[in-house]
């Protein structure tokens, strides 16, 4: 065995069993300091404990990505997961946080393919190398990781009709990509490139290494033209929000939407020849917009 060999947590079964539901899943939101919290806790206790149990079931299943670990069980986990999946939708999960989401997804029929979903986009993440062929390739996989958590979040929130379901993939374009454009330096060190392989080829950037691709000057070009296609998502997902469904009726995307969107002006303030400056919303200004945007 390679001694730095570490278990990837997401690897764990039913030795969780032991664990509060209600209880971990509500610790796994606390100890992520997300600002999303803000404005989960103004819905109702039923919809609350769904949003939590969506919460910590992506946080847990995004560690497998983000962890050190090997290959073989990256992918054991992800599998442990479907099979997880499985068993909620049949009625006895083992996990804390499955059993947690089992009454969510029996009183809010939350799908099962979009929890699926969530796996096969963290799966993309796993492997030696990512790489996106094009556009196309980059919205799906975003469709994956971060729009399929919104359709599961629309439903807890008690918003499921249209266009609630357009709301929640337009936003999860704009979000993950504002996330890649923030995490440039950060993905390039795990051999990740998000950024669309056409794209780079256009800008003259090379793509045989994350490394040289992040010291070529056109890529300024490239994360442009990915931050204006964020911005346009952003403009629509505010625009069926303010005019179609409002504000009031899902305020925690309301709070993501608001401190994503600051984070890209801060990002695009700095500028794309200075990736290196990290940029980031204070947590004075999170608190602040989700008192703002989660209790109007």
């Amino acid at each position: 065995m390679n001694p730095t060999h570490r278990p990837v947590s997401g690897a764990r079964g039913p030795a969780d069993d032991g664990a509060d539901p209600w209880a971990h899943v509500h610790r796994v939101v606390a100890q992520s300091g997300t600002s999303f919290l803000w404005g989960m806790r103004v819905q109702a206790a039923e919809r609350r404990r769904a949003v939590y149990a969506i919460y910590a079931f992506c946080r847990e299943v995004d560690d497998v990505g983000d962890e050190p670990g090997e290959l073989v069980d990256k992918k054991r986990a992800l599998a442990a997961w479907r099979e997880e999946i499985a068993l909620l939708f049949s009625g006895t999960p083992r996990r804390p946080t499955t059993k947690a989401l089992l009454q969510p997804v029996r009183r809010f029929d939350l799908p099962e393919q979009e929890f699926l979903a969530i796996i096969d986009g963290v799966e993309i993440d796993t492997v030696q190398s990512v790489r996106m062929a094009d556009l196309d390739d980059l919205l799906q996989y975003c469709r994956k990781v971060a729009g399929a958590v919104g359709m599961l979040l629309i439903r807890a929130f008690g918003v499921p009709e249209h266009p609630a379901p357009r709301v929640a993939e337009t936003l999860g374009y704009a979000l993950q990509l504002t996330n890649i454009l923030r995490d440039l330096r950060k993905d390039a060190g795990l051999q990740r490139i998000y950024l669309p392989m056409d794209m780079l080829a256009r800008h003259g950037v090379p793509t045989h290494s994350a490394s040289a691709a992040l010291a070529h000057p056109g890529l300024a070009d490239v994360c442009a033209e990915l931050a204006a296609i964020a911005r346009g998502y952003y403009g629509e997902a505010d625009r069926l929000l303010a005019e179609e469904i409002g504000y009031r009726r899902m305020r925690p995307a309301v709070v993501m939407m608001k401190v994503y969107r600051e984070m890209l002006d801060l990002l695009e303030k700095r500028g794309w020849n200075s990736i290196d400056s990290p940029v980031r919303v204070t947590q004075f200004r999170k608190i602040w917009l989700g008192l703002r945007y989660g209790l109007f």
